[in-house]
């Protein structure tokens, strides 16, 4: 089970930045995808996940900006007008359990991480 994130980069505040997340080994249908995202110095905290059953959760510091959305074997994070402090390292996770969809604990597997960094 692999996943790979990438889309990451430079953007200064305001601006917008897609990250992509392809899964493969197996079927994701039945898992719950997420967003993470660490900043230098802070413990790695929840985004967006987007269950298997179609629902999205947002963290309440990215409603309204950011969008997650998936297929079976992508997941993807839309995200706007973008702020310094969202300036961090991205990964993508799935899990199949059904802890707090919000609890690093609960996803099994990880991607690699991508850059995003928000200029002033």
């Amino acid at each position: 089970v692999q996943l790979q994130a990438s889309g990451g980069g430079l953007v200064q505040a305001g601006g917008s930045l897609r990250l992509s997340c392809a899964a493969s080994g197996r079927t994701f249908s039945r898992y719950t995808m997420g967003w993470f995202r660490q900043a230098p110095g802070k413990e790695r905290e929840f985004v967006a996940a987007f269950t298997w059953y179609d629902n999205p959760y947002y963290a309440d510091s990215v409603k309204g900006r950011f969008t997650i959305s998936r297929t079976n074997a992508m997941v993807y994070l839309q995200m706007s007008s973008l702020k310094p402090e969202d300036t961090a390292v991205y990964y993508c996770a799935a899990k199949t359990s059904t802890g707090p969809i919000s609890d690093v604990r609960n996803y099994d597997y990880w991607g690699q991480g991508t850059q995003v960094t928000v200029s002033s």
